[in-house]
């Protein structure tokens, strides 16, 4: 397999942050990474002195590191909630995050972390938003920003979202730059889910026709559909479906259905004891050297070593 390096980001909490936030932004990454097998991120949590963070709930959560130690990064991610306009008027956090900005690639803020950014002079001239109920007073406190009322601002180097959805929305963004739209996908159908068929509609994402087909793969894992089949689930011919696979999520339809398949041999393998021939017949391979091709070569690794 080409070799690659994961996506580091650093996560700088505040005082006052969002669990469901935090949640909502780090869960996808963690997610993109188990379905593809890949160590497609790595992130850290830092705090400015390196000490533990509370949350807007109380919880305490440990610091990985100072804001001064993340060094060079692909994105810095700036959590703020309550007490977001206290923080950004203190002279030093402004300091240190311009100069962890400069080290970084990206810089996103999430919840009321843009308040914060545009506070360090970081968003001037560019696109912004935070947690709608404070949109009008962050446009009357920064004017040289230009404050959006959207889900999240997704430009390559300055991001925000202004609560948990839209920040789940804004990290899905990340991992379909990473790693394509296919995986995105993926990873929004473990935290969403919607059984009206227009999911492209509300989403953005997929077809309607798209949708059916995935659905009607999902429900056939261990008893696999010919691609026929699953056309006819999609109301789409078995052309129009591969197309709507290779522009939508630039992949063929059977390839997709592999690797549905193969990622539910994944999760049999880390989480039963199952044995491989098991776990092959869950999953709708003729056979466990079947398997065992199948995913060493989707994976680049054996179905045993995942197990550790």
């Amino acid at each position: 397999m080409p070799s690659f390096s994961p996506v580091q980001i650093t996560f700088l909490l505040l005082d006052g942050f969002s669990n469901m936030v935090l949640a909502s932004a780090i869960e996808p990454l963690r997610a993109a990474c188990d379905l593809s097998g890949r160590r497609l991120f790595k992130w850290r949590i830092a705090s400015i002195d390196g000490a533990g963070v509370r949350a807007s709930s109380g919880l305490m959560l440990q610091a990985d590191l100072a804001l001064t130690q993340a060094g060079r990064v692909d994105v810095l991610v700036v959590i703020a909630g309550y007490g977001a306009r206290e923080q950004a008027a203190r002279s030093d956090l402004r300091i240190a995050l311009r100069k962890a900005a400069l080290k970084a690639d990206a810089l996103v803020g999430l919840d009321m972390g843009a308040w914060i950014a545009a506070a360090a002079g970081l968003l001037t001239g560019r696109r912004a938003t935070v947690h709608w109920h404070e949109v009008d007073a962050f446009a009357e406190e920064f004017p040289g920003v230009t404050v959006v009322a959207e889900s999240h601002v997704g430009d390559p180097d300055r991001m925000s979202a202004g609560s948990a959805n839209s920040a789940m929305a804004l990290m899905l963004d990340v991992i379909r730059r990473a790693a394509g739209d296919a995986l995105a996908y993926d990873v929004s159908t473990l935290f969403v889910h919607d059984s009206r068929e227009a999911r492209r509609d509300d989403s953005g994402l997929l077809s309607p026709g798209l949708g059916r087909a995935i659905r009607a793969m999902l429900k056939h894992v261990e008893d696999p559909l010919p691609m026929v089949q699953i056309a006819g689930h999609a109301g789409l011919s078995l052309r129009t479906l591969d197309r709507h696979f290779r522009q939508e999520l630039d992949v063929s339809a059977g390839a997709y259905y592999r690797s549905v398949r193969l990622a539910r041999a994944q999760s049999l393998a880390v989480e039963t004891s199952l044995t491989v021939r098991e776990i092959a017949t869950r999953t709708g391979f003729s056979s466990s050297a079947t398997l065992a091709r199948a995913f060493q070569a989707h994976y680049g690794r054996t179905l045993t070593a995942t197990r550790g």
